[in-house]
């Protein structure tokens, strides 16, 4: 048998049996560096989280899906903040490069500031201050397997401090993507598989925050209009947590007891909360409307009585001469919604007519 006759299909074989060989199931826990967990753009926080299904050469979509890491994103770079809450700042460089033998490449240095914090005693008296910290840097690469097919992984070195306890890890993200004539883009990707290395106290090891998603996602064709779905963590069905505060089922209104759910309620709210929908809407060629829902977050984090827009989030994107900026707001809690902002360039079109795109 010639094995290379069957390269491409091995390659993706091979991909997709270390995703499935990779799902454990853990969420809700404890676990080590949630950060990376955190929308790094503000095209994916409008969007309702981590949208990992548009192929459109944004370097964001293509930190959070490897299997995007393509020549036309050769000499791009991309500066993401976001003002968090409570002081917290966020902020994330991107870059990419393109080698003729080895293929593409993407490096992403990641940064999450907790801001300063008092020392405190039992009896509340304070003196002095401390910070806390996380680091990530990561180096993430892409292949085209052929017309439908494209691959990717990325290798992250992780680092965080509180005060005077830090640790250490290392994980892994592998995607594989299919693209339809049609225009359907499909991908499956596992995040963060890796480990704590180093931890914060003796004997205590965290699991990292893995995740196994499918996304989907299609531009229509005689509308100006692109939608996506993420189905969130295939690897573990119940994301309920049960808050007695905010139960499911709600509570009763005589008694103040929670509200046992029926069979199909409570299977219908464990399904919707594994999606997470968004869209954009296309005006002109420099301006883009977002917006996003995301289930799991408004179940988790809405005030019963006030839910407000807790779990939906918007944004927009304006390109300015040769910048692509994007803005957006995500709806978290009703103490907050946190600013996202993003700038884009394409370094090469300064020195060619390269046109600069959404």
């Amino acid at each position: 048998m010639d094995f290379r006759v069957y390269k491409k299909q091995i390659l993706l074989s091979a991909f997709l049996l270390l995703i499935v060989f990779s799902i454990h199931a853990q969420l809700g826990g404890r676990y080590a560096f949630s950060f990376l967990e955190q929308p790094i753009s503000a095209r994916l926080a409008a969007l309702g989280g981590n949208q990992a299904s548009i192929n459109d050469n944004d370097l964001n979509v293509g930190f959070v899906n490897p299997s995007f890491i393509n020549p036309e994103m050769d000499n791009m770079l991309a500066l993401n903040y976001v003002n968090y809450f409570a002081g917290s700042n966020f902020a994330s460089v991107s870059y990419a490069n393109t080698f003729n033998k080895a293929g593409s490449f993407m490096g992403t240095i990641q940064f999450m500031d907790y801001g300063k914090f008092d020392y405190a005693d039992e009896a509340g008296n304070t003196g002095g201050t401390f910070g806390a910290s996380d680091f990530a840097m990561t180096i993430g690469w892409g292949r085209q397997l052929d017309s439908l097919f494209s691959i990717g992984a990325a290798a992250k070195l992780i680092y965080s401090f509180y005060e005077g306890y830090n640790s250490f890890g290392f994980a892994v993200d592998v995607a594989g993507t299919y693209e339809s004539k049609t225009g359907w883009t499909m991908s499956i990707i596992a995040r963060n598989m890796g480990l704590q290395v180093t931890t914060y106290t003796s004997g205590v090891r965290d699991p990292l925050p893995f995740n196994l998603q499918y996304a989907i996602s299609k531009r229509l064709d005689h509308v100006p209009f692109r939608f996506s779905v993420i189905y969130d963590h295939i690897e573990k069905w119940d994301l309920t947590y049960n808050d007695p505060a905010n139960p499911p089922g709600g509570t009763d209104p005589i008694t103040g007891e929670p509200i046992e759910q029926s069979g199909i309620a409570k299977f219908g709210d464990q399904l919707i909360r594994h999606f997470i929908i968004g869209g954009e809407v296309y005006i002109g060629k420099n301006l883009v409307l977002r917006g996003g829902y995301n289930f799991r977050r408004r179940a988790e984090m809405k005030v019963v009585s006030k839910p407000g827009m807790v779990g939906f989030s918007w944004g927009l994107g304006v390109r300015i001469s040769k910048f692509k900026i994007n803005y957006s707001r995500s709806a978290h809690h009703l103490i907050g919604s946190p600013n996202y902002l993003t700038l884009t360039v394409d370094i090469d079109a300064f020195s060619n007519d390269k046109v600069v795109r959404f």
